[in-house]
């Protein structure tokens, strides 16, 4: 039997405008936005609407924004988010918790903007930087990172032949310099603000426990497989231990995708902002049907 799963974006699906014609064109997103101002503390709709660039590349921005248009874009499907599974990659982990009841909107977004400043304070203590590998075997990344001299580790296996390597720069650059020797097409230093899935993000994920032990979380409408485990999790307990783990451990998105598609689901929809997880289901399931609800 064929099975619907919806995937939810993370960092880096952000643009100016996102979000403006759900908010003009229907009221429960023009509430759901105004609601999420208050809670904010600041109008992130003028940000979105029409900042600019560097405004939504500010991690205190980009996270909350990018929750923000996944959620309510769920929330306007109503009876059309039929889903059997979803997921969501680092951030939207957050999104697909929300769209399947295990979290409330203002939580979900509390917990967001927590993790969001929790991140930025970490990046201050101890600077670092992320790297894209392109086609070089996972196995050998992992071996390179392993070998290299300081904290470099995978980050993000989006998809076979892409995995995102972080840690601290010096080891970032030595490990691309032998990912290069070692035959990978491309081992480039991505613009971001820290080193995010490893371990120079310890000191926002003991916050962002704190934050998420104190927060109800209910049982889910549907199984959510996680970045951490890359399996199907209905129980809330472990459900709130993997979201804790995933500030510095990689993100499992590759074997995600494979194990929902193992598991049955033949149609993957992406919603939110963006198409770029609809472009990596495709290279992970090619028998897979992939849409996008922007």
């Amino acid at each position: 039997m064929s099975k619907n799963a919806f995937v939810f974006p993370g960092q880096g699906s952000q643009f100016v405008g996102m979000g403006k014609d759900l908010y003009e064109s229907n009221e429960i997103a023009k509430d759901m936005f105004e609601r999420a101002n208050e809670i904010l503390g600041f109008r992130i709709t003028d940000l979105m609407f029409a900042g600019t660039d560097e405004d939504l590349r500010q991690t205190n921005v980009t996270q909350p924004a990018i929750f923000l248009h996944s959620v309510i874009r769920a929330k306007l499907m109503g009876s059309e988010f039929n889903a059997d599974m979803v997921a969501g990659h680092s951030l939207g982990e957050f999104s697909a918790l929300v769209a399947a009841g295990v979290l409330d909107f203002e939580d979900g977004l509390k917990l967001v903007y927590q993790r969001a400043m929790a991140m930025q304070e970490a990046c201050e203590i101890e600077s670092g930087t992320m790297a894209a590998v392109l086609a070089l075997a996972d196995h050998k990344v992992e071996e390179i990172c392993e070998s290299t001299p300081g904290i470099v580790v995978p980050a993000n296996y989006n998809c076979p032949g892409q995995l995102v390597i972080s840690g601290a720069y010096a080891a970032v650059e030595t490990a691309c310099e032998a990912m290069k020797e070692a035959g990978a097409k491309r081992a480039l230093i991505l613009p971001v603000g820290g080193a995010f899935h490893s371990p120079l993000m310890e000191p926002a994920r003991e916050k962002l426990a704190t934050a998420i032990e104190n927060t109800v979380f209910n049982d889910p409408s549907c199984p959510i497989y996680q970045n951490v485990t890359a399996k199907a999790e209905t129980d809330k307990t472990i459900i709130k231990q993997n979201l804790v783990s995933q500030l510095t451990a990689p993100v499992r998105w590759t074997q995600s995708v494979q194990q929902m598609f193992h598991d049955g689901a033949t149609q993957f929809t992406e919603v939110g902002p963006g198409k770029v997880l609809q472009g990596l289901v495709k290279k992970i399931a090619p028998e897979a049907l992939v849409a996008g609800l922007q």
